[in-house]
């Protein structure tokens, strides 16, 4: 069995193809052949075809060896062509030659056919080797210069001293030097001293194994300061060496952010649970005081007393509210609103506020967004950063507050932890204050936190508008130097619809009732206050320290039971929980919650709709006997 071949014979004599064809197999060859005469023929078994070998006449006519070696060129391929004819000359012959012929035969003497055809396939194969080996190197070189040149990588060219030689554009930058520092520059000079064993370590594994693990260091930039790098090295030559660096500043500023915002979280949970038996407690503080006052004659001297014990109540209950708002376990109804009436709203209040030295100024776009929020939190928002941008104007100034809508991209998303791209309303809070160094600004949202002389100030201000920002899914940044005023940026998650202007609640005459009421609380002095509220008045309570016992006495009861009053957050079975059951069985009873705080994670995420009762504690007991009223109807 010879050796296979596909041969393309392009000849116009038959006899003489066959001749060759035998010629072929005596010289050890099985091919596969076929015979064409001219261009059209020859395009066609080039195309439908991948010959090892072509092999021409040279003198055919109109179609000749020259004609076919110029149809081969154009095609664009590598097949090696043999000129094999009866008569040929030499010029001629030099002539294909030049042309592209891989060799000549006299067909009179083929003893050189194998021979021919093996250093011409084996020439082709060479051709095709470098060919692609140079095409490999250029798409090498265009993804070293697209790496080069991306301005993400840093990468740098150093012999095995440390002495730099070559340097890309974002390398540069990360160490803040011009090109022209190459002359001079090294590594020792990038490195700080502390690095230099790490530096020695690395440089050691690199002589070991040509190339190092990726290390953590940092870099001193021309002016000093220090950028966080992810640095790793290769041998590129006996005295050469490619360092590769990755700046994580960005990576490190998230990580920094994550870590600030589970710090909060934690304390905002642990304060959030204090703030809850807070208010369970002012809850029977302010009710006893208030029915003590209501008990008291106008002249009695006590009424002074339990007056202050009531006004100390109430600023407790302020102090625990923003606390159970940063904690995010504060009980929200959101609504969709328009921040540009939120501002003008407060707009007379603020002036009183900020006093004749500081000047308000108001940039409110009359297209803005609407948000879905709860307004009393928009008010703190605004209230507290004013508060702050006073303080830190004592000799006056102006504050400056502007709404716009805003779209934060993917790029900022990439490097502001947390944040979800996509369209935003935006309020801007600056001052001319005495602003803020980084220090301060580092420690600026910590609960207790502040620059303020003691006893004028709680350090929860910013805590708070951090928490509720977060708590609206919302983002926040802050520009500031000292000297140079601050600057805070409030991004909210825009809503659909338009708010109308809000309208106060309106007010029952009548706060009292004969009503049933099944009171349901599972902190004994809060239920026997809440109890003694609504007894006071006329209603008939049915108790119960928890959600089975309610049940029970609904099973029991047979007169009807007209309001369910209910904590949200019960042991077994939470309030909402409650509420559901009972209503298969009772569905005339209206709801209303209460709640100092709920863990409840529908609650927490303010599903808790606007048509949906709830009494926040704690409660007083005026408010209490009027929200049951207006709940009642």
């Amino acid at each position: 069995m010879g050796t296979p071949l596909k041969v393309l014979i392009v000849e116009d004599s038959n006899d003489d193809a066959v001749l060759l064809v035998r010629e072929l197999r005596r010289a050890g060859y099985d091919p596969t052949f076929e015979q064409v005469d001219d261009a059209e023929g020859m395009k066609a078994a080039l195309a439908k075809e991948a010959w090892d070998v072509i092999t021409c006449d040279f003198s055919m006519h109109p179609f000749d060896g020259m004609a076919a070696l110029e149809l081969l060129r154009e095609s664009g391929l590598d097949t090696p062509l043999i000129i094999v004819s009866g008569t040929i000359g030499e010029d001629t012959a030099v002539a294909a030659l030049h042309a592209g012929a891989a060799d000549f035969l006299v067909k009179g003497n083929l003893l050189r056919l194998r021979p021919a055809i093996e250093r011409a396939m084996r020439e082709a194969a060479t051709r095709v080797a470098r060919r692609e080996a140079e095409a490999a190197l250029s798409a090498s070189e265009r993804r070293m210069n697209c790496l080069w040149n991306s301005g993400i990588v840093g990468i740098s060219i150093a012999d095995e001293k440390g002495k730099l030689y070559e340097a890309n554009p974002a390398f540069l930058s990360m160490v803040g030097r011009e090109p022209s520092s190459l002359d001079t520059l090294t590594w020792t000079d990038i490195l700080p001293p502390e690095f230099a064993e790490s530096r020695a370590a690395a440089g050691e594994e690199l002589r070991r194994t040509g190339h190092t693990h990726p290390t953590e260091l940092e870099v001193v930039r021309g002016d000093g300061s220090r950028v966080p790098a992810l640095i790793a090295a290769a041998t590129l030559s006996p005295t050469r060496n490619i360092v590769i660096s990755l700046d994580q500043s960005d990576r490190q500023r998230l990580e920094d952010q994550y870590r600030r915002a589970q710090k909060l979280e934690a304390v905002g949970r642990v304060v959030g649970g204090v703030a809850h038996e807070f208010n369970n407690l002012l809850s029977v503080i302010l009710g006893y005081a208030d029915l003590v006052l209501g008990g008291l004659p106008a002249h009695d001297p006590l009424r002074h007393d339990i007056a202050e014990i009531k006004t100390a109540g109430t600023h407790a209950a302020d102090l625990t509210r923003q606390l159970l708002g940063f904690g995010r376990q504060q009980v929200i109804q959101p609504e969709n609103l328009h921040l540009n009436n939120v501002v003008t709203g407060m707009e007379r209040m603020l002036k009183r506020l900020l006093g004749a030295e500081v000047m308000l100024s108001l940039s409110l776009d009359p297209q803005l967004a609407s948000v879905r929020a709860d307004s009393g939190h928009m008010q703190q928002i605004v209230l507290n950063l004013a508060v702050n941008a006073r303080d830190a104007m004592p000799h006056g100034g102006r504050l400056m507050i502007e709404t716009a809508n805003a779209t934060l991209d993917a790029e900022y998303a990439r490097t502001h932890a947390g944040v979800t791209p996509g369209p935003y309303v935006k309020l801007t809070v600056s001052d001319q204050g005495e602003g803020m160094d980084a220090a301060t600004q580092s420690h600026m949202f910590e609960p207790f936190f502040t620059t303020k002389e003691r006893g004028k100030g709680t350090g929860l201000g910013l805590w708070v508008v951090f928490g509720i920002v977060q708590q609206n899914g919302g983002h926040m940044t802050v520009r500031s130097a000292r000297g140079k005023g601050t600057t805070f940026d409030i991004y909210l998650p825009r809503a659909e619809g338009v708010t109308a202007d809000a309208q106060p609640p309106s007010t029952p005459e009548a706060i009292g009732g004969n009503e049933t009421i099944l009171l349901v609380e599972d902190d004994d002095q809060v239920r026997a206050v809440a109890r003694g509220i609504l007894r006071r008045v006329g209603y008939n309570v049915l108790e119960a320290p928890n959600g089975g016992e309610a049940l029970l006495i609904c099973e029991k009861h047979s007169s009807k039971i007209d309001l369910l009053l209910s904590d949200l957050v019960l042991p077994h079975m939470n309030g909402r929980e409650l509420a559901e059951r009972l209503a298969k069985i009772r569905p005339d009873m209206r709801v209303l919650y209460m709640s100092g705080y709920t863990d409840d994670e529908v609650v927490r995420e303010g599903v808790l709709n606007a048509d949906v009762a709830f009494l926040q504690k704690p409660f007083t007991p005026d408010s209490l006997a009027r929200k049951v009223r207006d709940v009642l109807g």
